[in-house]
């Protein structure tokens, strides 16, 4: 065989060789998009859904788990029966403002910031409020009192337990 005709012949199967060794990888390739699916926009995080939703009534027998997203006032029974309002007054992103007012005494509370809020304790003889870091974990019941504690959400929130006794 002359030697063009064998260069030929050996350029022809290098092409051979050449086409099917890279068919299947660009045939994989072309399976195999790397295009990322769009992004979803971000969204504010959520509270955790409240027991009682936002059913302001359930508050009444000293004893409810519910979410605020607007200025509400709450009447329900103090300690030892005592007629009590509780009116949040702010609501915002991270933020609570509220006071309670239960036979002659007056208690008011407010946070701002993540993961921020307030326990109030009234008792017959008197209230103690704490503000500060605080999670929407319900607090414990205390004998002859009842527990407030409003806590912060980023998403506008906030979320209200009212623990009796």
């Amino acid at each position: 065989m002359p030697n063009d005709s064998r260069r030929l012949v050996v350029r022809g199967w290098r092409l051979a060789l050449t086409t099917l060794t890279t068919l299947p990888i660009l045939t994989l390739t072309a399976c195999n998009s790397s295009e990322e699916p769009p992004a979803t926009p971000p969204t504010p995080p959520r509270s955790p859904s409240a027991a009682d939703g936002d059913d302001v009534a359930s508050c009444t027998d000293g004893d409810c788990e519910i979410t605020v997203a607007k200025p509400v006032t709450i009447r329900l029974a103090g300690p030892d029966g005592t007629p009590t309002t509780l009116s949040v007054t702010e609501v915002g992103p991270n933020e609570i403002e509220y006071e309670v007012k239960s036979g002659n005494g007056r208690s008011k509370g407010g946070a701002s910031g993540k993961g921020q809020g307030c326990l109030t304790v009234l008792r017959a003889n008197g209230s103690g409020n704490s503000c500060g870091p605080l999670t929407d974990t319900r607090p414990a019941a205390q004998q002859d009192a009842v527990v407030i504690q409003a806590t912060t959400s980023e998403d506008g929130t906030a979320t209200l337990h009212v623990v009796s006794p």
